[in-house]
């Protein structure tokens, strides 16, 4: 057990080295007034805090940083939320200002305000679409060779597709087209589309449209909806800021990580409600070892969940970080909430 004095030691280290990004001496320490202690005592007491595996050296004659441990123990037992001052306040709540806005616009403006006051990356993972259902469909010929399938849900969600219209089909197949669908698919939840699609509309299709398996395969296939379009990125540039990445492996391996999308939704996998503070191993995979991950859930209607992130250098500034996480999460809930309410808005979605 930490005694009161390596208590305030450890957080003193951990808060300095948040704002200098530099190892932390007992000299240092020491003369800061929450420190009345000599070097000496300070110097030991940290040699101590070292031993026990809470901070550590960058070399010999170096002062001292946290741990993986260090920083887990302060997340845990140390930290006091930051209360943000009102320009913060406002500029998260300028993201909700707007009165008419598609849900997808509101996550991605979201999470490009939490990358701006933060500094880091910013992830939000939208709600699982797959549990929408159809509302309307909409099939809009952009030229001959092009066109754009709307397909609106019962949220408001609005997702477009572009495919392309094979050769010889006319404005009219198109029009017999959308009517079938809306006919036969209104109600249909997401996740089973493509199934119900070649189940309720493919045999109706080739008697009412000449040679229409060709219109089918193409919509069918621009009508899919993969884990990724969940994904909204802030700030993907944001980590070249931060001293720990001068690293170009290091960085690479990041960015790579971020392009895939599919495996940046690990980082949503724990499902419980709330604020959920990840340090470097603890994300289980190689390129996130220096880097710590905050998530928080928010709601988006009657059983429907998403997640938002901020990716940090495990030297992120904790407090701050999750202040913001919890008032955009609860503001983001509310907001969601009366676009589901009302039914959301119909409009051009450029995923």
């Amino acid at each position: 057990m930490l005694t009161n004095r390596q208590l305030l030691i450890l957080q003193l280290t951990v808060d300095d080295f948040i704002q200098s990004a530099q190892p932390v001496g007992s000299r240092q320490l020491s003369k800061k007034p929450e420190a009345p202690f000599s070097p000496a005592t300070i110097r030991n007491e940290m040699a101590d805090l070292e031993e026990m595996g809470y901070l550590e050296k960058t070399h010999t004659s170096s002062g001292r940083i946290p741990s993986e441990k260090g920083y887990r123990f302060y997340v845990d037992h140390l930290l006091t939320p930051e209360k943000l001052n009102t320009e913060d306040s406002k500029q998260i709540r300028s993201v909700f200002q707007e009165k008419v806005m598609e849900t997808e616009e509101l996550i991605r403006k979201s999470a490009t305000i939490l990358s701006d006051l933060t500094n880091y990356t910013s992830i939000l993972l939208g709600p699982d679409s797959s549990l929408h259902t159809v509302k309307r469909f909409t099939i809009v010929p952009l030229d001959v060779d092009t066109a754009v399938a709307i397909i609106v849900t019962d949220t408001g969600r609005v997702e477009n597709r572009l495919f392309n219209v094979p050769k010889g089909f006319t404005a009219s197949d198109i029009e017999k087209m959308v009517n079938i669908l809306n006919e036969r698919l209104v109600g249909t939840p997401l996740i089973n589309l493509q199934k119900t699609l070649l189940q309720e509309t493919k045999m109706i299709l080739d008697r009412h449209i000449h040679k229409a398996g060709e219109l089918y395969s193409a919509f069918q296939q621009a009508i899919a909806i993969t884990p990724e379009e969940r994904l909204y990125f802030g700030g993907k540039m944001n980590m070249m800021n931060q001293p720990e990445f001068n690293d170009i492996h290091k960085m690479k391996m990041f960015f790579e990580l971020m392009e895939k999308g599919a495996p940046a939704t690990t980082f949503f996998e724990d499902d419980r409600i709330g604020i959920r503070v990840r340090i470097g191993s603890e994300n289980n995979h190689n390129a996130m070892d220096q880097f710590s991950v905050i998530t928080a859930t928010y709601s988006a209607g009657d059983q429907m969940t998403g997640s938002i992130a901020i990716i940090g250098p495990t030297r992120m500034d904790y407090g701050r970080v999750i202040t913001l996480l919890d008032l955009m999460s609860s503001d983001l809930s509310r907001e969601l909430a009366k676009l589901t309410i009302g039914g959301g808005t119909v409009g051009r979605n450029d995923n």
